[in-house]
């Protein structure tokens, strides 16, 4: 913008201000004017219409005593219509607005609590531009949009709602782990019962099997041998399992080695001994 041979330019989205012998003339819009200053015209400044932005940081108490810092941001331009009362009537806009926006915030902050201010800020914000819409059009201003950018608590309050809210995970956390643990403890102990219950289903039919198959001994000896009697045959069978497991015992060299009298005289007190023990476990379940 300049001024040169009584011919000013106006540039866009501003208006200057003319005054004649230091008196409000007109507003000139963008372009090029005549300036007669012999007669006392001149331009007395410059009126930008285009939006601006103030940050305001405001700090104030809640109802729950704690400290915190709101930062406003208000956007304002100047009405075209209104630019000798947006020009003349304010020396500080900024400083204007800035006072308007604490009395607001600090009205309307200490009526919540901390948790409230957070979840209302829009609130908060509406009241800022409803305030400052009633005082600033009055002065030739409109107010476009005020935000609530941002709500600092003290650092002391923030670690100790962030230790909260961690606390609170953790314990979540921990309910799930051992819910996750109880689940597996039952499952596990499902799986044991249940592993134990077909193992004892193998070791009856395996014991039943082996009670058949020298039943089927016995009475097939007993008929293809005349003379033999039921002990005869019993001994025998011992005789032959007592040497299929010294076999055994023998051919496995990772196996526990377990003396027992094997001598040809012995074999008989084996055979008592194994007989005398399934004797008196029958006794006894009778």
């Amino acid at each position: 913008m300049g001024q040169v041979f009584c011919c000013v330019q106006v540039d866009q989205s501003n208006v200057a201000i003319r005054e004649t012998f230091g008196k409000f003339d007109d507003v000139l819009e963008p372009g090029c004017h005549c300036m007669p200053w012999i007669f006392g015209t001149q331009i007395a400044g410059h009126l930008t219409l285009r939006l601006q932005q103030l940050d305001v940081r405001c700090e104030t108490k809640t109802k729950d005593n704690v400290f915190v810092t709101v930062v406003a941001s208000i956007q304002y331009r100047a009405i075209a219509d209104k630019a000798s009362d947006a020009f003349y009537k304010l020396s500080n806009t900024r400083g204007q607005i800035q006072s308007y926006v604490f009395d607001v915030i600090r009205a309307s902050v200490p009526k919540l609590e901390l948790d409230s201010v957070f979840e209302q800020k829009n609130e908060i914000a509406k009241a800022v531009e409803q305030e400052l819409e009633k005082a600033m059009s009055a002065y030739g201003y409109e107010i476009v949009q005020t935000l609530i950018v941002d709500i600092e608590p003290d650092e002391h309050v923030k670690r100790a709602m962030n230790e909260i809210n961690a606390a609170a995970r953790m314990r979540v956390a921990a309910n799930e782990k051992a819910e996750a643990e109880k689940i597996l403890q039952i499952k596990r102990a499902e799986g044991d019962a249940e592993s134990k219950y077909l193992a004892g289903l193998g070791i009856a039919r395996q014991r039943q099997a082996i009670v058949d198959g020298l039943r089927d001994s016995v009475l097939a000896f007993s008929v293809n041998v005349p003379g033999t009697t039921s002990k005869d045959v019993m001994d025998m069978v011992l005789v032959t399992q007592y040497f299929d497991t010294m076999k055994e015992i023998g051919a496995s060299s990772k196996s526990n080695s377990v003396f027992i009298p094997h001598g040809p005289g012995a074999v008989r007190d084996v055979a008592a001994q194994i007989r005398d023990g399934l004797l008196q476990g029958n006794a006894t379940r009778d």
